[in-house]
């Protein structure tokens, strides 16, 4: 679907300065590039989250899952773009939030005394992880945090990168996804822990690793998103949502050129022009 030339907007274009990543068998980026590029074997395993040690002691110990690989993933792009955490506007974005604690919720709604503690509460409304990001940077501009279900990836990239341009700033993008339990894990059978953490920026620096471009006026219909050749990363995309973000990365690990085709909404795809930055 296209719109009338009168009535596109302009090309987004934003150059990647810094890129964080956690999931299974994933450690960070350095170890997502090898795997990604194929210089390394990727061997799957439970995606291994670290504790926050930004935060201050009470708010770690109440920070579930998603909060923990938010910061990570944020915290290790954020540093590789030197850029300063408390300056930069964010997108959060995730297909379901809190899985785990949304299980704990509703066990205890299904109790008999049906009492849900407060930290469970704070953590269940879908900003939790901004706020913590707020908390642990000192970030006291602006941040969006969206939701669209398994094409929640391809909308915060969206968000984020329309930011870029008509902000003329460097926004932090934050993609994360937990499992559930069951019985909640059989109808939304998403398998493990993945983030993805991305400072994109309006101009080209010394540390840009990538130009991305993106027509927002402009959706493919019926277009089959990028897979990957590797089986066991291809499962990996394909099973968590924040984990479409996979072919960009490759992309970027590979130092490729051309279009890079993205699942959005229930049949549409983003399709983004890709270089690298030698």
């Amino acid at each position: 679907m296209t719109l009338p030339s009168a009535l596109q907007a302009p090309p987004l274009t934003v150059f990647v300065e810094g890129i964080g990543l956690l999931g299974p068998g994933l450690g960070n980026w350095a170890q997502g590039r090898g795997a990604l590029e194929g210089t390394e074997t990727y061997q799957t395993a439970r995606c291994i989250v670290p504790l926050p040690m930004a935060l201050p002691a009470a708010e770690r110990r109440r920070a579930g899952t998603v909060v923990k690989v938010a910061l990570a993933v944020g915290q290790e792009a954020v540093a590789a773009s030197g850029l300063q955490a408390s300056a930069l506007p964010s997108v959060f974005t995730s297909s379901s939030g809190d899985g785990l604690n949304c299980h704990e919720i509703c066990s205890a709604l299904a109790s008999s005394d049906r009492l849900i503690s407060p930290t469970r509460f704070h953590n269940s409304v879908h900003n939790a992880a901004s706020g913590y990001w707020s908390i642990s940077s000192g970030a006291m501009v602006s941040s969006s945090v969206l939701c669209a279900f398994d094409g929640s990836f391809a909308a915060g990239l969206l968000e984020a990168m329309a930011q870029v341009m008509f902000e003329q700033t460097a926004v932090l993008l934050v993609a994360y996804d937990t499992d559930y339990p069951e019985p909640l894990r059989s109808v939304r059978p998403v398998p493990d822990t993945f983030g993805v953490g991305l400072v994109l920026a309006p101009r080209r620096s010394e540390r840009s690793l990538a130009q991305w471009r993106l027509a927002p006026a402009t959706c493919l219909t019926g277009a089959l998103a990028q897979r990957l050749e590797d089986d066991a990363l291809e499962r990996l995309r394909s099973s968590i949502p924040a984990a479409r973000c996979l072919p960009l990365l490759r992309s970027v690990a590979a130092q490729t050129q051309g279009e890079v085709v993205l699942d959005y909404l229930q049949g549409l795809q983003l399709a983004v022009q890709v270089a690298p930055c030698l």
